[in-house]
């Protein structure tokens, strides 16, 4: 079920909201200061692009410096990302087949506004 939930996903929401964290993320990795923020999008994207099976659990050695990473992160490119999945997530919502893909939409809405001190990892 996972894999064809990836699949529909891919498709209809997934390539596109990985272009838009790979894009942020050649932005941010353009200007050198930004690098680490770069990295993060990569990573986020990645698990935008097949989100199924696996989920966002928060790291334990995370402190003041991720913090004060994603107060840099929100005003980079933080926010254009949640809206992105926001609306996304609304389009999808419109059929009852696209709900469970609408949910893992809003599901990254967290993760797209503060992704630093977080980690992705299997369900299994």
């Amino acid at each position: 079920m996972r894999t064809l939930l990836n699949i529909i996903w891919l498709v209809l929401s997934g390539f596109w909201m990985f272009l838009g964290y790979v894009l942020a993320g050649i932005v941010l990795c353009i200007l050198i200061l930004t690098i680490p923020w770069g990295i993060a999008s990569f990573r986020i994207g990645l698990y935008a692009l097949w989100p199924f099976g696996r989920t966002i659990v928060d790291r334990s050695d995370a402190g003041a410096g991720a913090l004060l990473g994603n107060i840099v992160w929100v005003i980079l490119a933080g926010w254009w990302l949640a809206i992105g999945h926001i609306v996304t997530g609304i389009a999808l919502c419109i059929t009852i087949i696209g709900i469970p893909l609408g949910w893992a939409s809003f599901k990254l809405v967290p993760v797209s506004l503060l992704p630093l001190g977080k980690e992705i990892v299997d369900v299994r």
